[in-house]
């Protein structure tokens, strides 16, 4: 019930939440994308490579750049905060 502890909390709120949410979105345009626009997805951009295939691809790239955004934010904003908890809440013997 801290006042360190509930801004911890609001700061991981803060970039998840919205994070999730946009990662959502975007998997939800490409799935409806898929099911409701052939045309669309099966329009070739190069040989064989079709836009499906390319925001198909690009799903695993927002993955991967999602969580190395989170990792970051993590190491510089919410880590050394949660440390500090734990550091005060072990002097006090409550650990």
């Amino acid at each position: 019930a801290s006042e360190e502890f509930q801004d911890l909390r609001r700061r991981y709120r803060n970039w998840v939440i919205p994070v999730t949410i946009g990662a959502l979105l975007w998997y939800l345009v490409y799935v409806l994308l898929a099911a409701y626009a052939h045309d669309f997805m099966s329009h070739k951009l190069l040989g064989n490579i079709n836009v499906g295939l390319v925001l198909g691809l690009l799903q695993f790239v927002t993955t991967f750049l999602i969580t190395m955004a989170y990792v970051n934010y993590a190491g510089k904003t919410l880590d050394p905060r949660s440390e500090k908890i734990r550091n005060d809440m072990e002097a006090r013997g409550l650990l």
